[in-house]
């Protein structure tokens, strides 16, 4: 297993910035606050992180599409196929209020890390992914728990 390129690594952290922020914002009523103030409602608390979130479901989607087309045959279809369910579950399960939003999206994110594992284990992905990937999951997740909880 090898580190993660450093655009990868760097670009990856940068990704967690709108979840880092929501999160800051939701445990921070000042924040929140001036964040609503300054930037406007939608970029604080839950909702900059929901919305944020259903964009990089969906954008993870075309990354497994991409991983996909490395095959042939039924391992390609298989791929493809799976590609699309974190879009069409950020466009199915991201819509009601923002706890039960947080919890889908959160079920996303976890379910996203079993696919990535599974294109992982065809070879499909590169060897230093699956530790990247980990990594921002696990923030996610804990960036996700106070809308949650």
């Amino acid at each position: 297993m090898t580190a993660p390129p450093l655009p990868a690594l760097l670009l990856g952290l940068a990704g967690l910035l709108p979840f880092l922020w929501g999160a800051l914002t939701t445990l921070s009523p000042s924040l929140h606050l001036w964040g609503a103030q300054t930037l406007g409602p939608r970029f604080v608390g839950p909702y900059v992180q929901l919305f944020y979130g259903a964009v990089i479901l969906s954008f993870m989607s075309g990354v497994l599409w991409g991983f996909a087309t490395r095959t042939t045959g039924s391992r390609a279809a298989a791929g493809y196929a799976l590609s699309v369910i974190p879009a069409l579950w950020a466009f199915f399960f991201t819509g009601g209020g923002p706890t039960s939003a947080a919890t889908y999206l959160a079920a996303g994110f976890a379910g996203l890390l079993l696919l990535d594992w599974q294109f992982a284990r065809w070879g499909l992905a590169p060897d230093w992914w699956m530790p990247l990937r980990t990594g921002l999951t696990a923030i996610v997740l804990l960036c996700l728990a106070p809308v949650i909880f």
